[in-house]
């Protein structure tokens, strides 16, 4: 296999030394239930390969950006009745990734995208909390919002958790990690999920931390059954191809009194 010199994680000491480096990425998980059918670890192989890919290619347009290993734990406080999900608190989340960012500077490196593939990990308040106390300038991107304008060219249900995207994903990447039934059909229910009894929550004018055992049936919100790993391959694409020279032009966008404007 070829060197991967953008991949901190199979780099030596050599090559980190002589990437200089610009740019960060780092990666976040979870550790979950998803449906019947996906792993426990569905988020983080997605923040995994999507990172990957999205890098090699900010890497072969001559961007400087690193790789870093995928946090496999988030925020699973709404999951906490369900077996092993493995839950970080906000707080923790924030601590941890503080604890990063300074190591990132301490490497010199003052720009850092966290790359979210978990919706519990709420992380628009750490860069909040951050500012002005980092000479790091952070930025978010939750992946699974990021195409959504273009979601339903590619997909024909709603996604939430587990359902035809990330199920799309997985047979994509990680065909061997998908449960399927003697017929060659998915192990999984209908993600059906319960409505509440309020009509402003069903509205979405008054939000709430949903208890996922009272939500879904298994852990399953949104449909997986029209999933295919063609259309994994396709959000692929649609990410790599705006994220990829998003990551090229901030590794060589100058540190100036203006920046990012």
């Amino acid at each position: 296999m070829s060197r991967r010199p953008w991949l901190l994680e199979e780099s030596t000491l050599e090559e980190v030394r002589a990437g200089e480096f610009e740019v960060a990425v780092l990666p976040l998980g979870a550790t979950e239930p998803h449906n019947t059918h996906l792993p426990y670890a569905t988020d983080t192989l997605e923040a995994g390969v999507i990172g990957r890919e999205v890098c090699r290619r900010a890497h072969e347009m001559g961007g400087r950006v690193v790789l870093l290993p995928t946090l496999p734990y988030g925020t699973e406080s709404n999951m906490r009745s369900l077996p092993l999900a493995m839950n970080l608190q906000p707080t923790t989340v924030f601590a941890v990734l503080k604890d990063l960012v300074d190591s990132l500077v301490g490497s010199g490196i003052r720009k850092v995208l966290f790359l979210n593939s978990h919706g519990g990990n709420d992380l628009k308040p750490f860069l909040r909390e951050m500012a002005g106390h980092t000479p790091a300038h952070l930025f978010l991107c939750d992946w699974f919002r990021m195409v959504g304008d273009r979601y339903h060219e590619i997909f024909q249900h709603p996604e939430d958790h587990a359902g035809e995207m990330e199920t799309s994903l997985i047979l994509a990447y990680f065909p061997d990690l998908v449960v399927r039934k003697s017929d060659g059909s998915l192990h999984a229910d209908d993600g059906a999920v319960r409505p509440a009894r309020f009509d402003a929550l069903n509205a979405g004018w008054v939000s709430l931390t949903r208890p996922w055992h009272l939500l879904t049936k298994q852990s399953g919100s949104g449909t997986p059954h029209e999933a295919s790993a063609d259309k994994g391959r396709q959000v692929m694409e649609l990410i790599a191809e705006r994220l990829a020279p998003f990551l090229v032009e901030l590794s060589e966008s100058p540190l100036d009194e203006q920046f990012p404007f």
